[in-house]
């Protein structure tokens, strides 16, 4: 490998990091402003219920514990139990 073949892949590489650390430091930014999205189930009366929370609920006439939980970045029902509690 010559001189000029030498100094030319230590100019690639040095362009390489330049490039990549400019794109950081105009990425940085605006990650550090992203706002976070709230992540909540609703019932069926369209209340908000938090991530974590057990409710009962009913569907096609049937009734049973489920949890508010997230999925795939989305939130879900997963049934816990059959039926549900009663006090």
């Amino acid at each position: 490998m010559g001189l000029g073949q030498e100094a030319n892949i230590c100019y690639t590489a040095a362009m390489t990091k330049a490039i990549f650390l400019s794109l950081i430091m105009v990425a940085v930014p605006f990650m550090a402003n992203a706002k976070t999205v709230d992540c909540y189930c609703t019932n069926s009366s369209g209340d908000r219920v938090e991530l974590g929370e057990m409710v009962c609920l009913f569907v096609n006439g049937r009734s049973f514990t489920a949890q508010c939980q997230k999925s795939l970045n989305n939130p879900m029902w997963r049934e816990v139990n059959e039926g549900c509690l009663s006090s």
